[in-house]
């Protein structure tokens, strides 16, 4: 057997990769059901500082949460150029604002690692791992653990 066959037989992981404050994270793209342009998001009072608001996608009101400020990065100044990722979370709809998406990959399960112990509990918590790609260092998050707990009726 070649090479090229013994790499076929790898089991393999698709992600959507993207970009927030200069850093990449990705998704399992089963989780993904869109990826849209930015467009305003109406605030409502009493949400936590990482919900930008809600949006009107087909219907559906749809919250959304912006990512960096999720992860303590701080709260983004959204422009056109943002992104946002609708994924689906314990059966709700939920968009995540980010700057910008940046690929599609299908990585083999040997490439994913581990989040280093040193990373905390807090970062445990969204992050489920690590991507070594070439000079590249993707974060994997964990959209089951990264999003809010849900109490509303399913989109």
């Amino acid at each position: 057997m070649n090479e090229a066959q013994a790499d076929r037989r790898v089991a393999r992981r698709e992600v959507v990769v993207f970009r927030v404050c200069e850093d990449e994270y990705c998704i399992a793209i089963g989780s993904v059901r869109e990826i849209r342009r930015w467009s305003e998001a109406t605030r409502l009072p009493r949400t936590p500082h990482f919900v930008k608001g809600v949006i009107n996608l087909r219907g559906v009101v749809l919250p959304v949460i912006d990512f960096a400020a999720r992860i303590g990065l701080g709260d983004t100044a959204t422009t056109s150029r943002h992104s946002t990722i609708v994924v689906e979370v314990r059966g709700h709809l939920l968009g995540l604002l980010v700057e910008t998406v940046t690929d599609i990959l299908s990585i083999p399960e040997t490439d994913f690692q581990p989040t280093p112990a040193l990373a905390g509990d807090e970062t445990n918590e969204m992050v489920s791992g690590v991507i070594l790609l070439n000079d590249r260092l993707l974060r994997i998050v964990d959209v089951e653990r990264f999003a809010p707990h849900v109490e509303s009726e399913p989109a």
